[in-house]
């Protein structure tokens, strides 16, 4: 054989063996809408915990970060007892990390920065899919009941009567990742009054729920689309007068912030922050004081697959791709 069919022998030989290993590497590790990073194969749409135990992670100090609804200020004193707690459980030093915006907390996670979190309803299916996200937990009332519903709201003597007469007008949105800020009212505007951004209304964004919030109530914003529990929490708080707002729709419920880990942190140490969770005592912390305005004073378990099924439906309509960058 010459030695130029030999290196085209050898050549296919190797190519051959890379596609059959790339198909059982495809095999070993199916993965759904999970980045390329992460496998899944219990089905359950999460990243598992990696199997090497080089990738594994136990830092000395663990990051937590609540969902930027608000000002961060107004969580960090909120989580303070629970991080005291954790912080007890675990055996680590605790930092609370006050992120300013959804994207920042994607991918603090996403680039080991941020280890324990609560992403809002609709970061959630990004966070899975783009930072390896495990959520396990919700916060729920004592009967067990949880979520909130997404309104679109206005105030007093602006005109706008129904969600129709907003045709023409400006609607505030807060962020492109937020549930009830913009992914759920865009799909309940298209589906239900042939409605579309730009074409029939002007879209802005606040940035968070209270600033839509207070630019309804304070008139600067004709109508804007927010969670409700902010706005029941902001009245308990006296930032804002229910009078100042008038309610034009409500949605279905929908399942409220998710809180989890990195999918990389080890086995044991993920055990140890559940356990904190689940052992929380409500009764007379911060947590309460703050949580339980708008009913919560527990935590639940759950899962992403089953809770997060409507929102990804909403995604879907949207045509929200889980893509990262």
């Amino acid at each position: 054989m010459s030695k130029l069919k030999k290196l085209l022998a050898t050549t296919g030989a190797i190519a051959a063996m890379s596609i059959a290993a790339s198909g059982a590497w495809a095999q070993d590790c199916p993965r759904g809408d999970l980045d390329a990073r992460y496998c899944d194969r219990d089905g359950d749409l999460v990243a598992d915990t990696p199997d090497d135990a080089s990738e594994l992670v136990d830092p000395d100090t663990l990051i937590f970060a609540y969902t930027p609804v608000e000002d961060p200020a107004v969580y960090k004193a909120a989580w303070a007892d629970f991080l005291d707690h954790l912080k007890e459980k675990t055996g680590k030093d605790i930092v609370f990390f006050p992120v300013q915006s959804n994207a920042a907390q994607i991918e603090a996670m996403r680039s080991g920065r941020l280890h324990i979190a609560g992403f809002n309803t609709g970061s959630n299916p990004l966070a899975v899919n783009c930072a390896g996200f495990n959520p396990f937990t919700i916060m729920a009332a004592d009967d067990g009941g949880f979520g909130y519903e997404m309104e679109i709201i206005t105030y007093p003597g602006s005109g706008i009567e129904d969600v129709a007469d907003i045709k023409g007008k400006q609607l505030a949105f807060t962020s492109p990742t937020s549930n009830s800020g913009f992914k759920a009212p865009s799909a309940i505007l298209k589906a239900d009054y042939d409605m579309l951004p730009e074409r029939d209304f002007e879209p802005v964004f606040s940035g968070k729920h209270d600033n839509s919030i207070l630019g309804v109530a304070n008139k600067d914003y004709l109508a804007a689309s927010v969670a409700n529990t902010v706005i029941t929490r902001m009245v308990a708080r006296d930032v804002i007068k229910a009078d100042q707002i008038v309610s034009l729709y409500k949605s279905e419920t929908f399942p409220t912030t998710g809180f989890g880990t990195a999918h990389n942190l080890t086995p044991e140490l993920k055990a140890s922050i559940r356990d904190a969770f689940f052992s929380f005592e409500w009764a007379g912390t911060s947590l309460e004081a703050e949580f339980g305005k708008g009913g919560e004073s527990q935590f639940i378990e759950m899962n992403y697959k089953d809770f997060w099924n409507v929102i990804r439906k909403i995604d879907a309509a949207n045509d929200v791709s889980y893509t990262c960058q």
